[in-house]
């Protein structure tokens, strides 16, 4: 009889977990959003953990009304600025890049990252009556202003524009080209938000470690932290679903539903004693989202308007009593 072929089933969720092709994550959906338009991402740069005493305003929480205490991630957020404006057509294909208009104030930093067209005045008559389905920016972060990362060379991205019909959107963007916007632009206290970052690398590890599998007997020959066989007779192959050794970390995640407890504009009101470990003293503006988040300290970290947000998520601003800067030099 002839073998049995079919389509492979099921989603490969990670796999395969190669390494990231570049340290500034790469976003596929936007959610849509009603209101005034806006910019729905943002980035920073993470600088470490601490924990925070705030309300438990959870009604059927055993601790409801009381203080509890709760790890938050601090991430320095300076603001930043708005290199060009990019215009989407739809398409049989789905949405296809129409242009982009570039501002003739642009940080000279960046052409170490990307080419940047010659600088002229902002010119959008030939998108007047375009057919125009999106409008994103293209925004540039400004680490030459922090203290903690030791690299001047801006991170580019793409941030889209949501709410408002597309003219308002196309306003907007006009309005804030070649400017620079803030944290408070995307997001305020007590907001949902998606963060998406690459993990932190470990290099290449063995089957145990990546994949948790159980060791072998102490009788077995040769090794303990192997996985014994790699599948049946047929097929004749090694299948993907097999655990193998191979690069575990610096791979893209995203995370959602991370509440932001608090925005801040002076760092010395998180800061440490001696500052965090592996990245100094926050001195500008920061933010403390709940719980932790991918990647070490000094990690680019973005920022992204909620896509799954519960229908009776709590989205009103934390009652911080506390937080802790105790030192975490050991001393």
């Amino acid at each position: 009889m002839p073998q049995m072929r079919r389509p492979r089933k099921g989603s490969r969720a990670y796999g395969p977990r190669k390494r990231a092709k570049s340290q500034t994550p790469r976003l596929d959906s936007w959610p849509e959003i009603s209101g005034t338009p806006k910019i729905q991402g943002f980035a920073g740069y993470k600088a470490g953990m601490t924990h925070v005493f705030a309300v438990d305003k959870r009604a059927k929480s055993t601790t409801s009304g009381m203080e509890v205490q709760t790890p938050v991630t601090v991430i320095e957020v300076p603001p930043m600025r708005i290199a060009a404006v990019r215009f989407y057509e739809s398409t049989i294909y789905g949405l296809k890049t129409s242009g982009e208009v570039w501002s003739d104030d642009v940080d000279p930093l960046l052409e170490r990252r990307v080419h940047v067209p010659k600088r002229a005045a902002p010119d959008f008559s030939r998108y007047e009556n375009a057919d125009i389905e999106d409008v994103r920016v293209l925004a540039y972060t400004q680490p030459k202003l922090l203290k903690g990362v030791p690299k001047k060379v801006p991170d580019l991205m793409e941030l889209r524009i949501g709410g408002g019909s597309v003219s308002d959107r196309v306003e907007y963007a006009k309005s804030i080209l070649g400017k620079e916007v803030a944290l408070t632009d995307f997001a305020q206290e007590g907001a949902l938000i998606d963060v998406i970052a690459i993990t932190t690398g470990k290099g290449f590890q063995g089957v145990t470690k990546r994949w948790g599998v159980k060791l072998l007997s102490h009788k077995n020959s040769k090794h303990r932290r192997g996985i014994a066989n790699l599948g049946p007779k047929r097929p004749g192959y090694v299948r993907s679903t097999v655990p193998a050794s191979g690069q575990m970390g610096y791979h893209q995640r995203t995370e959602l539903n991370k509440k932001i407890m608090r925005v801040g504009t002076d760092g010395n009101e998180v800061n440490p004693k001696g500052g965090f470990l592996n990245y100094g003293e926050v001195q500008g503006a920061y933010i403390l989202v709940r719980g932790s988040v991918p990647g070490p300290a000094k990690r680019l970290i973005r920022l992204r308007d909620a896509t799954r947000v519960p229908a009776k998520a709590d989205q009103s601003a934390a009652e911080i009593t506390y937080v802790s800067v105790q030192s975490q030099q050991g001393a």
